[in-house]
């Protein structure tokens, strides 16, 4: 390749780039997930479109779209609360596990019987369609205020069952329906043991040593997060786990570990899932040829509609029945049972290992995946709604950032007050916060002073609050019991959880 060919390839991905941006502004409109819009993009610029780039290459699709999964899945773990997660994680399990079970066999049973699939294929769609996307359900659920537990399901659900889905996709593309099923089972049980194992041990060893190690820059502590979920991936793709499972559980586990500079690393690893999902989509929309799908459309509608209408919900009410969840929430998690990049990427097993009509499943799948989002998504809202699950507004969390202070034994505390929170009106006084924390300087309308004990704080202040090492959790806890209860929160009994448990 020479500069003038690099230079043009530059220029062609940063437009791709730009106009990928700028369509999430469209897309955050209109509720539809931003997937299809660069899923439109790849196809435009393919055989079939205006750039006429012929691209074929199953196989690299599948190794970029696992590389990127990676990082969306390090970027949702990075973002999963643990206080929302933990009521919710049996239910989150089984639906992960028996819902995909359930998924699975209604699925292929429908495909086989009115599209006149032979089983394989009907067992490898249904395989392929079961797994919820990751980058689909964190970029819709989050912006809609569903109950701590709908979401902590939906989003739990996402991260777990991609482990069990490319196992048996991965079994049914090399050696068609297995005899044994209890073989099955008990392998996909080994490696989502293993993936979880080396996941969780990986994140609190990262987690640790990120606390007692004071790095010379702090552009340097989101590398470093970055680099441990991708090293639990490694890892338990290595030991023959579940690389999924273990890159998701060891994000949730450095997520939840209050490490310093931590507002740098999520928009560090949110920018980064947004290159990941921008690449992987348009990667998608290049491999698919248009003009071939036309024939695949009515089979593909049929089988999206038993998916979405018989067995998804069928996989949550049989999965969520010791859970005692109430119909309307069983309702909404039937519907955002989102599907995206990921059964996209895995029709491309088929692909490589050579089984027989795997393009035709391929086209099924991406014909499935973008007619159903494209219904689904914006829908959601709407049946939130309607079932009366949209939280109420409630007062809008603090977000703090700690550096540590090696050499002093402490840390300076960076609170930056939201429009919503209650601590606006307080008086510097009344935070009460413990002996070893003060506030030392406030930043309003670009400028700073030292805050008087009856200085009020207003929404739009930044504090920088130094606190010694031994108190920055209790300091922590009390500045977002203010924000939250205003200054009587101790008197009320508001500590620095929401009602859901949420810090």
């Amino acid at each position: 390749m020479t500069v003038q060919h690099l230079n043009q390839l530059l220029l062609a991905c940063s437009l791709v780039l730009l106009v990928a941006v700028a369509a999430v502004r469209i897309s955050s409109r209109s509720g539809l997930p931003s997937l299809l819009v660069y899923l439109g993009i790849g196809i435009v610029m393919g055989q079939d479109g205006l750039g006429h780039i012929h691209f074929g290459n199953a196989e690299m699709t599948q190794v970029m779209g696992y590389a990127a999964l990676v990082v969306i899945l390090a970027e949702g773990g990075l973002g999963t609360k643990w206080k929302e997660i933990r009521p919710v994680l049996p239910s989150a399990s089984v639906l992960a596990l028996a819902g995909v079970a359930v998924s699975v066999a209604v699925t292929a049973a429908g495909a086989h019987w009115l599209t006149g699939l032979d089983w394989r294929q009907s067992l490898i769609i249904g395989a392929v369609v079961s797994s919820t996307d990751a980058a689909a359900v964190f970029s819709v659920l989050r912006r809609i205020p569903l109950p701590a537990r709908v979401t902590g399901t939906l989003e739990a659900e996402s991260g777990f069952n991609d482990a069990p889905v490319v196992i048996l996709v991965v079994a049914f593309s090399t050696a068609g329906p297995v005899e044994h099923w209890y073989v099955l089972v008990g392998e996909i049980a080994l490696e989502l043991a293993i993936g979880a194992a080396i996941g969780l041990a990986v994140g609190w060893i990262g987690s640790w040593g990120l606390k007692h190690v004071a790095l010379p820059a702090s552009g340097l502590y989101p590398i470093a997060v970055l680099a441990i979920a991708v090293a639990a991936y490694a890892g338990g793709a290595l030991a023959h786990g579940s690389g999924f499972l273990a890159v998701y559980l060891a994000s949730m586990v450095l997520g939840n570990a209050k490490l310093p500079h931590w507002p740098a690393t999520r928009g560090f690893a949110e920018g980064l899932g947004w290159i990941a999902q921008i690449g992987m989509f348009v990667l998608l929309g290049l491999l698919v040829t248009p003009h071939e799908l036309v024939d695949d459309v009515l089979p593909a509608l049929v089988i999206g509609l038993v998916l979405t209408m018989v067995a998804r919900p069928l996989s949550v009410v049989v999965s969520l029945l010791p859970f005692r969840v109430p119909w309307p929430e069983q309702a909404l998690m039937s519907w955002a049972g989102l599907r995206g990049a990921v059964p996209i990427i895995l029709a491309t097993i088929p692909m490589v290992n050579g089984v027989d009509a795997s393009g035709r499943i391929f086209n099924l799948v991406f014909v499935l995946v973008v007619v159903y989002t494209l219904v689904q998504g914006p829908t959601l809202p709407w049946l939130a709604g309607k079932l009366r699950l949209g939280d109420a507004q409630e007062a809008a969390d603090l977000g703090i950032e700690s550096a540590p202070l090696e050499r002093l034994r402490g840390h300076l505390l960076s609170v930056a007050i939201p429009e919503g929170s209650r601590m606006h009106g307080v008086e510097v006084g009344e935070l009460r916060l413990p002996a070893g924390a003060a506030v030392t300087l406030v930043v309003r309308d670009g400028e700073s002073f030292v805050p008087l004990p009856t200085t009020v704080l207003r929404r739009g202040d930044e504090l920088l609050v130094v606190a010694t090492d031994p108190v920055r959790e209790a300091a922590e806890r009390r500045l977002r019991a203010i924000g939250r209860g205003g200054k009587l929160a101790g008197w009320l009994g508001t500590n620095g959880t929401g009602a859901d448990g949420r810090r």
